[in-house]
């Protein structure tokens, strides 16, 4: 009886102690985003802050020479009580991050634009960090309309080396995402009118 009561008591333990470290090791989450008008009143622009780990198996991956792909995508949604909600406009970003062994340094290609750091944790924090994208023209939305912008963060999978595609599929250290973020907007008529 007493092995019995010491087996449980070892196992609850070890699923207490495994269950918190596999959650975390694998998500990303959108801490807060926000849609606003840019400044030259064309477009919408949407700024964002990612909580966002490399966990073991990518950034060995990344020591070792392989160019991780982070997509950001963002959809506009116009919600309708009849039917499915209308998408009115999608946007996506490739981020690429990657270890330049040469120069040792860790480089981060933010939608096009190369950038260099010392150590990972910086590069992430970067890569954490989204602002000022336009995401759709200013036209794109109706005045006094309410819309639903949609954000998240994920690693394309199929953008890496064949071999690592299946290890992708199988497990969960090399699919990190965030769920759908829901950003509300409802252009208001007076800024919104041409």
């Amino acid at each position: 009886m007493k092995r019995r009561t010491a087996i449980a008591a070892l196992s609850t333990a070890a699923l207490m102690v495994w269950v918190p470290a596999a959650h975390g090791a694998d998500t990303i989450e959108v801490i807060q985003a926000g849609l606003e008008p840019s400044a030259d009143g064309e477009a919408w622009v949407l700024s964002a802050d990612f909580l966002l780990t490399v966990n073991s198996a990518l950034e060995e991956a990344v020591n070792r020479g392989m160019t991780l792909p982070f997509v950001v995508e963002f959809e506009l949604r116009r919600p309708r009580w009849y039917w499915r909600d209308e998408r009115a406009a999608t946007a996506t970003q490739t981020h690429r991050l990657s270890y330049q062994p040469i120069t040792r340094q860790y480089r981060l290609l933010l939608n096009g634009v190369p950038l260099s750091f010392p150590t990972l944790g910086e590069a992430v924090d970067a890569l954490s960090r989204l602002r000022g994208w336009r995401v759709m023209p200013r036209d794109r939305v109706a005045p006094g309309t309410v819309y639903e912008g949609w954000l998240r963060m994920r690693i394309e999978t199929d953008l890496l080396p064949r071999s690592f595609q299946i290890s992708a599929a199988t497990g969960r250290d090399w699919t990190p995402q965030s769920e759908w973020k829901r950003i509300p907007l409802k252009p208001e008529t007076s800024r919104s009118a041409p």
